[in-house]
C-alpha cells in the first residue's frame, strides 16, 4: 500500500492522497462515488487495476473531501471547492501538469470542470461516461428524483452490513449479478468494510443529491484538453456506448473507445486492455505536443578566440573587467536585432532568432563592436526546427550551429547553407568555403563564410 499523505487546501481542510508509480506522464485519478484509500487496497481487484496503471505512469489518487481519510464537513462541497482539492493535490505533489483520470460518479463532471478552468495544468483527460447522475427528457441515462429516493433509502437502511450487501452491490458496482462478484463472500464482507470506512449514512444521503444535481453539461463544449471517453462493450445503459457517444460528441476532437467488459465500476474487470488503452492515448498526446513543441529558429553561438590565452596575459582582474563590457556589448546588440539569448557559457552567447537575416547582420554588428575592445570572436549560424524545452530551444538544429561556429576562424562569421539559402534577396553576400564534416551531425554540410 503506497504511503498516505495530506494536503493542506486553501480554506484549511486536509485532503488524503498517495503518490506511487513512475513513468513519463503524471496521472490524477478521481475516483467515483465514495472512497477509502487504505481499504481501496484490501481490495484485490482495486490493486490489480491501480498496479496495472502506475507500471508506466506516476499515479495519484485521493479522497474527496467528505469522504474516507480527508476532512469531514458539515454539507456536502460544491464542485468548484472540489475542483480546488485537486489543485491542493497536485500542488502537495509537485505535480505542475498532469493528466486526469475521472470515473463513476462524480468522477468525469469534476476531471471536465478542471480541464475546461486550468488548462494550462491539464494534459489530458480520461473518462468513463458517468458525466450526469440525473435522468432528463434530452438525457435517458441515470434517475429521476423518486427512484433515487428509493435507491438512497435502501443503501442507508443497508449501509454497512455484510449480512445485507445486495442493495449497495447492486446500486454500488453494478445493475445485474453477473457484473459484480456478488457470489463471492470475501467481497461481500470488504465491499460492507468500504461502506463504514468511507462515509457515514446520514453524509453518504447529501453527498448522493449534490452529484445528482451537479450538471457540467453545458461546460464541455469549453474542454481543451484532448479527451479519451472508454465505455465497456457489454455495459447496460450505464457506462454503454450511447451514453459515452452522448458525452463524446459535446467535448470538441474527444475520441471515443470501446474496452470488453459489462462492470461499470472500471476496476472490477482485468485492467490490461483498459489501461492499455489509456497509455496509447496519453503517448500519443505527449508525442503530439512535442511535435507542436517544435519552432523554426536561427541559433547563433559565439566564442571568443584565444580566451585562454588573453585572460593569462591580463590577469584576472582586467580579464574579468573585459569579459564583463563583451557581455554588455553582445546583449545590446542581442536586444537591438531582436534576439533573445538562450544561454551563456563562459565568454560565449547562444541566442536565437526568428529572422535568419537579422541573425546574420547581428553577428556582424557583434564582430564590429568587439574588435576595438581587442576581442575577436567566431560566430556560427543555422536555420532549423528546434525542440522547445522548459522554454528553452534545442534540438538537432542547435547542434548543428554549435558545430558550424566551432570551424570559424577569429572575426569569421560562418553560416549552413540553410542560412544561406533562407536570405536570397537581402543584400547579404556568401563565399562557399566547400562541405564539411560536423562532428555528432549526419552526414557532410556546405559552410559559407559572411562577406563584407
Amino acid at each position: 500500500m503506497p504511503k498516505t499523505r495530506w494536503a493542506k487546501t486553501v480554506d484549511g481542510a486536509s485532503i488524503a492522497y498517495q503518490d506511487f508509480g513512475e513513468g513519463p506522464v503524471t496521472l490524477v485519478v478521481i475516483h467515483g462515488w465514495i472512497s477509502h484509500l487504505e481499504v481501496y487496497w484490501e481490495q484485490p481487484r482495486f490493486a490489480r487495476f491501480m498496479g496495472r496503471l502506475a507500471r508506466n505512469m506516476r499515479v495519484l489518487h485521493f479522497d474527496k473531501r467528505g469522504v474516507g481519510l480527508s476532512d469531514r464537513f458539515g454539507r456536502p462541497p460544491d464542485l468548484e471547492t472540489r475542483m480546488d482539492d485537486v489543485r491542493a493535490v497536485m500542488d502537495a505533489a509537485g505535480a505542475e501538469r498532469a493528466a486526469l483520470f475521472g470515473w463513476g460518479t462524480g468522477g468525469p463532471p469534476l476531471a471536465a470542470f478542471f480541464a475546461a478552468t486550468h488548462p494550462e495544468r491539464t494534459l489530458a483527460i480520461c473518462v468513463d461516461p458517468h458525466i450526469l447522475e440525473r435522468r432528463s427528457a434530452d438525457y435517458p441515462w441515470g434517475w429521476d428524483e423518486d427512484e433515487l429516493e428509493r435507491g438512497v433509502k435502501a443503501l442507508v437502511d443497508t449501509w454497512g452490513d455484510e449480512e445485507r450487501t445486495d442493495t449497495f452491490l447492486a446500486l454500488g458496482f453494478g445493475e445485474a449479478p453477473d457484473e459484480v462478484p456478488g457470489d463471492d463472500a470475501e467481497f461481500r464482507r470488504w465491499a460492507a468494510k468500504f461502506a463504514r470506512f468511507s462515509a457515514t449514512p446520514s453524509s453518504y444521503t447529501p453527498f448522493e443529491w449534490m452529484w445528482h444535481e451537479t450538471d457540467v453539461r453545458e461546460i464541455l463544449s469549453s474542454v481543451q484538453s484532448p479527451t479519451l471517453v472508454l465505455h465497456k462493450k457489454g455495459a447496460r445503459s450505464w457506462a454503454g456506448r450511447d451514453q459515452a457517444a452522448y458525452l463524446a460528441d459535446r467535448i470538441p476532437g474527444a475520441r471515443l473507445v470501446s474496452v470488453p467488459g459489462i462492470a461499470p465500476v472500471v476496476w472490477i474487470e482485468d485492467p490490461e486492455r483498459y489501461v492499455s488503452e489509456i497509455e496509447k492515448f496519453l503517448s500519443s498526446v505527449r508525442a503530439e505536443e512535442a511535435e507542436l513543441d517544435r519552432v523554426l529558429a536561427t541559433v547563433l553561438f559565439t566564442d571568443i578566440v584565444g580566451s585562454t590565452a588573453k585572460a593569462a596575459k591580463l590577469g584576472d582582474r582586467r580579464w574579468r573587467d573585459l569579459l564583463q563590457r563583451h557581455h554588455a556589448t553582445v546583449r545590446a546588440l542581442l536586444a537591438r536585432y531582436r534576439g533573445t539569448e538562450v544561454d551563456t557559457a563562459g565568454d560565449g552567447f547562444f541566442a536565437s532568432f526568428d529572422g535568419p537575416a537579422r541573425a546574420v547582420r547581428c553577428a556582424g554588428a557583434i564582430v564590429d563592436a568587439l574588435r576595438p575592445l581587442g576581442i575577436e570572436i567566431r560566430i556560427g549560424l543555422h536555420t532549423g526546427e528546434c525542440d522547445v524545452i522548459d522554454g528553452k530551444i534545442g534540438g538537432m538544429a542547435v547542434h548543428i550551429g554549435a558545430r558550424v561556429g566551432s570551424l570559424a576562424g577569429p572575426s569569421e562569421i560562418l553560416v549552413s547553407h540553410t542560412v544561406k539559402d533562407l536570405v536570397a534577396g537581402s543584400g547579404l553576400a556568401f563565399e562557399d568555403i566547400g562541405e564539411h564534416v560536423l562532428r555528432g551531425v549526419p552526414d557532410r554540410w556546405r559552410i559559407y563564410r559572411v562577406m563584407g
